[in-house]
Formats: C-alpha cells, structure tokens, sequence
C-alpha cells in the first residue's frame, strides 16, 4: 500500500508540474517533475524490497526498458529546454524516437514495470505495478490533450503526423529515415 501510494503521489506532482508549466510558472514547481520521478522509482523499489531471488529474464527486461525510458527522457530530448526553462511557445520535438510516436517512455515505462512484475510475481506486486502503468497513460494522455497543445506550436501537425502510443508504418519508416540520415552525417 505505501508504494501505491508514493507513486502516486509522484504522478501528482507530475500533473501539477505539467499545469504550472502552462499556467502558474512558479519556479519552485519546476522542481515537481524530479520530485515525482524520485518518488515513482522510490516507490518501485519499494515494491520489490521483499523480492528473494531475480528472475534473470524478467531483470534483463527491466533493466533494458528502464535504460530506453533514460534515455527518451533525459537524452533523446533537449534537457534544459524541456525539463527547466519556462515553457513558452516552441516546437515539439517530432524526430528519433519522437517520431515513432508521441509517447514513446510510455512504451518502455510499461515495458520496464511489467517486467517488475515478473521479477517479484505477486498478486499484490501485479497491482502497484499495473496501477503506476495506467497512472502513467492517464498522464501521457493528459499531456496530450491538454499541456502539449498549450505547449508547443506544432503539436497539432505533429499529431496528424506521428500516432499517439504505438509505432505504424508511416512512423516507422520516418524514424528508419531520421537514422539513416544521422549516420550519414556521422551523428551516430
């Protein structure tokens, strides 16, 4: 129950950064988004304290999705414009994985706390683990229909243009575009 709720009270502070973001732009609120992340990973960790034994699939499975969703939110995106500047209007950021789809961390979130499940196998560890999951879309979606178009200048084309959570063929043929491109320019 204490994970339940330490994880939820990270995906709050998430929304409340999300609206300070547009709204209020207070600067102590800017510091929500570490807050929550502290505090949804503390509540994973949690979670798996009475963990015995790894099952080394599902640990390999975790720590790769948990490496992908680093990486698409701290990494794949411009740090500082994204997570401490003042939001104003500016364009999303439509390439790499971004133009996969909207809400790729999604993807790899749910990937990295499904296979959390599977590490610690309980019934009670299959409901925190599936509520941070839909805690998590219910986030995403929410960027999505209301902080990203308030955000970003483009996101209506954007997301003409690029499905919301899973890659289609368009997409994957844009992002397979985008790397083709960068190793060309020897950015990868």
């Amino acid at each position: 129950m204490g994970a339940f709720v330490l994880g939820t009270a990270g995906f709050l502070l998430y929304f409340i950064y999300d609206v300070n973001s547009v709204l209020w732009k207070r600067a102590v609120l800017q510091t929500f988004f570490a807050v929550g992340s502290l505090c949804v990973a503390g509540s994973a960790v949690w979670a798996l304290r009475t963990t015995r034994q790894i099952q080394p699939v599902f640990g390999a499975g975790a720590l790769l999705f948990l490496l992908l969703l680093i990486y698409t939110l701290f990494f794949a995106l411009p740090f500082s414009e994204t997570y401490r500047e003042e939001s104003r209007q500016r364009l999303a950021y439509t390439e790499g994985v971004y133009g996969l789809c909207r809400h790729p961390g999604v993807l790899w979130f749910a990937g990295a706390y499904l296979c959390l499940w599977g590490v610690e196998g309980t019934f009670q560890s299959g409901v925190y683990f599936l509520s941070m999951i839909l805690w998590d879309y219910l986030y995403v979606l929410f960027q999505d229909l209301w902080t990203f178009p308030r955000t970003f200048i483009n996101y209506e084309d954007y997301k003409k243009q690029t499905p919301f959570l899973l890659p289609n063929r368009g997409s994957a043929g844009a992002y397979l575009a985008w790397r083709k491109k960068r190793r060309q320019s020897g950015r990868i």
